[in-house]
Parts: C-alpha cells; sequence; structure tokens
C-alpha cells in the first residue's frame, strides 16, 4: 500500500511547445461512437485516445549501504514485476565495487542475479563504484571498464523503443591528462571528444523521434566538484529539440531541476545504496520512478520500495484473518493492584491466542507515559502457530506518589505480523490499556446533587470488562440522562460489538439491545421520542424469557428472547458505545447520572417507580451515582470495586433529576 505520499510531482511534456511540468493538460479524448457499445439510453461518455503509449522504470544507486541492501533491490523488483513496464533503467553504482577483480565478480553475479529476476529486460548505466579499482599492486588501464564491458555492457550506447530513443552515456571516464578517475575533479569529470561525437550522432539518428530520455550516474549539470563540463553537453541536447529529460543518480537523495530548455533533469535516490532516511517525504528514501510516455505526453511519479500492493496476494482468507488481528484483545488474566499511597508492586499476567491459520509475529512493549512505571522484561517479540495460546507476565513496579495530576495508565504496545505463505502483513500497532484496579472509597452523596456532563466528542466512562462480574441470566441496565442533542447515532451505556447489552438513544429514539446465542435481541420503539434538554430514566431488563425496556417509568415495548449472552472483552462505555478494540465511538452529548447495572430482571409489568437514586444491594453489579472523582476514577459505589475510567474531558455539575 502507498503509505507515503508520491513524491515526485506529476511531470508532463508536449512535443512542440514545453508546458509547465506542473500544469498538465488532460489527456485528448475521442467521442468515436464505433469503439462503444450499450442497450441503454445514459449521458455520453468520452473514450481515450488510441495511443501507442508505454511505461518503464528506473533504479537508483544500490551501493554504499549495508549487505541488506541487496534485499532490498530485491524488494524493488519484486515491486515492478507487478506492475511490468516495458523495461528498467538502471542509473550507476550497481555494485560496491572499489576492490579488485575477483570482488568486483562476486558482486557483479549477486546485483545480475537480483535483476534478472525482473520479468522485463533492463539496461545498466556505469557508475563510480562500478569501475573504481583499488587493491594492492598496479592499477589496471580503466581500471575495471573492461570487466564491466564484458558482464554488464558497453560504457555508452543507445535504443530505440516505440518511437523514442534512450541513450547512456558514460560520467567517469577520467582526466584525459592524468587518467585519474575522480568524481569530485573536475577535470576528470569532462565528457571525451570520442563519447561527445558518439553523442552527437545518436541525437541526429534519434531526430525524427517523439522522444529522446538520457541517463547517466553524475549529475553534472549541479556543477562544484563536477566542473563546468555539462553546459556544452546540454546545449547539444536542447539542440536536438526532443530531449525530454536527463535521469542520473550517486547523490542518493532525490532532486528535480528544471525545465531548461524544455529538458528536465531528474535525480534519483537509491534502491538499497547507503541511505540516511533522515526526511523520506522529500526524497531521501529507496524508491523507484515510473515514467509513462504517451506521443505527446510524458508522466513521472516516484514509489517507495515496498509500497506497491500485489492485487493477488489479498485472498479471502488474508482478507478475512488480518481483520480478525486488528480487533484481537490480550486477555486479562492478572491485573495490576494500586496501593493507596500510589505504589504498585507486583505482577500482571496477559494471555495471547492466535486465532488465525497462519502462524503470527508479537512485539509486546509495556509501556506508561507516567516515567514512575517500571516494567520487566521491558519487551517480548514471540511467533504463535495458528490456534495457540500464550501466556506472557509482567513484573510491575510503581513509585509511591498517590494519584496525582501526573498520572498515567500503563498499557501494552502490541504490533502484529501475519506470516502467510510467500509474504508478510503488518496489523498497524494498538495500545491496549492494563487493567488497575484500586480501593476507592465510596463517595458521599452530593450536595447539590452532580452528575456527569459529556461532549458529545471524546468524553465518556469505561469500565474495564475484567471489573464487572455479570452471570448468564436476568439482567437489569439502566441510567438517568438529560440529552442537549440525539441527532445521529448515539450510545448511552454500552458493551455492545457483535456481543453483550446496550442502552441507545439514536436519532432521538431510546433502544435496549442484548446478544443471546450468537444473535441481538432488540427493543426499537420508534413512537416514543426523547425530548432534548429533559431529563429521562431508561431501563433495559432482561428474565431469561422477554426482554423489557422502560421509558420514564413506563413499559415501552417488549419482546420474548432467551439464550445464553455472548460475552466480550470490550470494556463498558458510558456516554458512547463500543467498538473492536475498545474505542468508544458514537458519543452522547448531555448528562448522566445513577447508571446502575444488577444481575435481576429489577422491573416487571407496565409501570415502575424508579428512584433519583440508587443504593448499593446484593444485586447490583455496577453502581455510578456520579457525585465525585478519585483521579482517573469514577468511583463505583456498588462495592464490587468496579471502577470505571475517565476519557476525554468528563465532568461533574449540578443537576438537580426529577
Amino acid at each position: 500500500m502507498i503509505t507515503s505520499s508520491i513524491l515526485l510531482a506529476l511531470a508532463i511534456l508536449v512535443t512542440g511547445d514545453v508546458q509547465n511540468p506542473l500544469d498538465p493538460d488532460p489527456h485528448p479524448v475521442s467521442t468515436d461512437e464505433t469503439r462503444f457499445f450499450t442497450n441503454r439510453d445514459g449521458a455520453s461518455l468520452v473514450l481515450p485516445v488510441e495511443d501507442d503509449a508505454f511505461m518503464f522504470a528506473i533504479f537508483g544507486d544500490r551501493t554504499g549501504g549495508p549487505a541488506k541492501g541487496i534485499e532490498v533491490l530485491r524488494e524493488a523488483v519484486d515491486d515492478v514485476n507487478l506492475v511490468e513496464p516495458d523495461f528498467v533503467m538502471t542509473v550507476g553504482d550497481l555494485i560496491n565495487g572499489y576492490n579488485e577483480t575477483p570482488q568486483w565478480l562476486a558482486q557483479m553475479t549477486e546485483f545480475k542475479d537480483s535483476m534478472d529476476e525482473l520479468l522485463v529486460p533492463w539496461f545498466p548505466v556505469a557508475g563510480n563504484h562500478d569501475v573504481y579499482w583499488r587493491g594492492k599492486g598496479e592499477k589496471p588501464e580503466g581500471e575495471h571498464e573492461r570487466e564491466y564491458e564484458m558482464h554488464f555492457g558497453p560504457l555508452w550506447y543507445a535504443f530505440e523503443h516505440k518511437d523514442s530513443m534512450f541513450i547512456v552515456l558514460y560520467t567517469d571516464e577520467g582526466d584525459p591528462e592524468t587518467g585519474v578517475k575522480r568524481f569530485d575533479l573536475p577535470s576528470a569529470q569532462q565528457m571525451s571528444p570520442e563519447q561527445f561525437q558518439w553523442l552527437q550522432e545518436m541525437l541526429y539518428k534519434g531526430r525524427d523521434a517523439a522522444h529522446v530520455f538520457v541517463f547517466l550516474h553524475h549529475p553534472r549539470w549541479i556543477g562544484g566538484g563536477y566542473g563546468n563540463d555539462w553546459p556544452r553537453v546540454h546545449e547539444l541536447l536542447a539542440e536536438a529539440g526532443n530531449v525530454r529529460a536527463v535521469f542520473a543518480g550517486h547523490i542518493h537523495r532525490m532532486r528535480y531541476d528544471g525545465p531548461h530548455d524544455g529538458i528536465e533533469y531528474v535525480t534519483l535516490a537509491t534502491v538499497g545504496g547507503g541511505q540516511s532516511g533522515a526526511i523520506p517525504d522529500a526524497g531521501y528514501l529507496h524508491h523507484y520512478n515510473l515514467v509513462m510516455v504517451r506521443d505527446n505526453q510524458i508522466a513521472m511519479a516516484s514509489y517507495p520500495v515496498g509500497e506497491v500492493m500485489d492485487v493477488r496476494s489479498i485472498t479471502p482468507e488474508v482478507s478475512k484473518e488480518t481483520s480478525r488481528l486488528a480487533s484481537m484483545q490480550p486477555g486479562m488474566v492478572e491485573s495490576i493492584r494500586l496501593n493507596e499511597d500510589g505504589s504498585v508492586s507486583g505482577s500482571c499476567t496477559v494471555s495471547f491466542q492466535n486465532p488465525v491459520s497462519n502462524p503470527i509475529e508479537l512485539s509486546i512493549v509495556p509501556a506508561s507515559d507516567d516515567s514512575r512505571w517500571r516494567f520487566s522484561p521491558d519487551h517480548l517479540h514471540v511467533t504463535m502457530e495458528p490456534g495457540t495460546t500464550r501466556t506472557f507476565s509482567f513484573e510491575v513496579a510503581r513509585d509511591a506518589g498517590g494519584i496525582d495530576p501526573g498520572f498515567r495508565w500503563p498499557g501494552l504496545d502490541v504490533n502484529i505480523e501475519y506470516l502467510a505463505v510467500g509474504r508478510r502483513f503488518s496489523i498497524p500497532g494498538r495500545h491496549h490499556p492494563l487493567p488497575v484496579e484500586s480501593s476507592l472509597p465510596s463517595p458521599e452523596a452530593a450536595d447539590p446533587n452532580l452528575a456527569l456532563e459529556l461532549d458529545g466528542v471524546h468524553a465518556c466512562l469505561k469500565v474495564p470488562s475484567t471489573s464487572i462480574e455479570l452471570a448468564d441470566g436476568s439482567m437489569t441496565l439502566e441510567a438517568w440522562f438529560k440529552g442537549d442533542r440525539y441527532d445521529g447515532r448515539r450510545g448511552l451505556v454500552t458493551k455492545t460489538e457483535g456481543s453483550e447489552y446496550g442502552l441507545f438513544v439514536s436519532e432521538g429514539h431510546p433502544s435496549f439491545w442484548i446478544h443471546l446465542d450468537g444473535a441481538y435481541a432488540s427493543l426499537e420503539p420508534m413512537d416514543t421520542p426523547l425530548v432534548e434538554g429533559k431529563w429521562h430514566h431508561l431501563a433495559g431488563v432482561y428474565d431469561g424469557e422477554e426482554i423489557r425496556l422502560y421509558l420514564d417509568g413506563i413499559q415501552i415495548a417488549a419482546s420474548p428472547a432467551s439464550g445464553t449472552r455472548t460475552r466480550n472483552h470490550e470494556p463498558l462505555v458510558i456516554g458512547g458505545d463500543v467498538g473492536a478494540g475498545g474505542a468508544a465511538n458514537s458519543f452522547f452529548i448531555g448528562a448522566i447520572d445513577e447508571v446502575r447495572l444488577s444481575n435481576s430482571a429489577r422491573y416487571d409489568g407496565p409501570r415502575i417507580l424508579p428512584k433519583q437514586r440508587h443504593a448499593s444491594d446484593k444485586e447490583t453489579v455496577l453502581l455510578f451515582n456520579m457525585d465525585a472523582m478519585h483521579g482517573p476514577w469514577m468511583p463505583d459505589a456498588s462495592g464490587r470495586q468496579g471502577h470505571a475510567v475517565l476519557e476525554g474531558a468528563p465532568r461533574l455539575a449540578p443537576h438537580q433529576v426529577p
């Protein structure tokens, strides 16, 4: 997938008058009715003009990087094989070189073996690494030029393809007086009379070509150590009138110069060569260029190596199984216990299951923005076979310091690689908060009464699934609320992610959902709208045989329902809905109070009398009176320590529940 921006701006050239490459003309079109077929009436559609278009690729330098750079080259070959251009050009520095003949031959073989995996022809350009000799004894005449021409091809040459000519030049002929080859010595960076005359002949030979492209290693037009020999070459190219672009490499970063006299000068970075990667979006990266040539237009774009996707590799199995991994949650076997002084000394145990049919690689890093947390080990990297479950324990410590403004949650940064046959797929990394248990006192009733205010954007409460002890069977979920708006999808109190239960107030209509025996049973009466700015009480009840929905003490819907509740590991969200991975969405905007979850069917009959404030009893699983916050928690008043975690910026404000 192409995650980086296309790095080289679209460049368009037109024969005759050269236009601004950054302001290309739309392609010409045809209205030839003999090429269009339908038996329907409809708007007229234009067709592309039939021309002899073709595409070629260009590779940058391979040399100067680590040994694994050859793997980057092979990855680029795989990428380009997916595109299948007509051919591939290079711009030199094919091997590391700077050695004697035996080492040179070994590196040449490695490069050619890699490039020969291309499905299309490829053409070399000689760079300094390809021809400079270093070793013991006397330097051979021409250094490695003889070996280069024997195994790669001529130092300069040209070929024709589809009404275009391609000219390859050699920029390391050396100082004509001393024979010294130096890419930073102006006297050694001159084109010999022999090559200059040959270039003149090739430009004349290609005088009728629609386009001429030139390739060399050193971008001599930059000047500096390259001296001032290029202006005479440029003048020759400009006089030809059909030279469209000149491509070079060597500097290991992308650079665009031009157009000058209708000629664009393009310098490529690397394909496996030494690369700082300092600013990838500005051309410091491994990439290749694709050039599309039409009768009167030329387009160029650069692609980072490894970013092209093989359409045929995305099988139904890959699509389905990577989606499962993207939503995979760790199982919390043992949570973290926070002492009253804010210190921690203990362990946390989590489990992961590989739910797919291929192996996966897990990278697990415990982390927190609160520097007082410490973990051992500080990371884990494991491979899991299909269907296996692994349990991992971390020793966890935290310095004393109470629940102050600097408190941040600990969590696990998890990255997954899906190992399919022949390639791997990276699943986007996710941060999974770790459950922290703390003994918080039940707050006293607030006077005046307080309620939770939510902004409808990010604010909500989350109760970790490990803190909810709700058995199968009867249950009641209820809350008081006053919505400022009900437009769109709005969760009130939910644990619904293809399972579990929840209350919604979407589009101003209350609903109750519970997942039983693999399917949702739901109540969604559309004839009982909610009133903005008014306090309502909503309760969803399941008694094992029926589900019921109560609004403001009146039963507004009921339906037969039975079965076992489908579980998940997602948190209970107060003030929104929960998505895969525990992220909240569909936020509620307004005030919420007196949220209670019970392990019994508390309400029956056509009318009930909901209390304004609930007290905990033996049937209470969770209870939030919204009377006080304690650090990052909203205390649970049920006595079961199922404290909710604050997210976004929820706040408590005085409200009088009717």
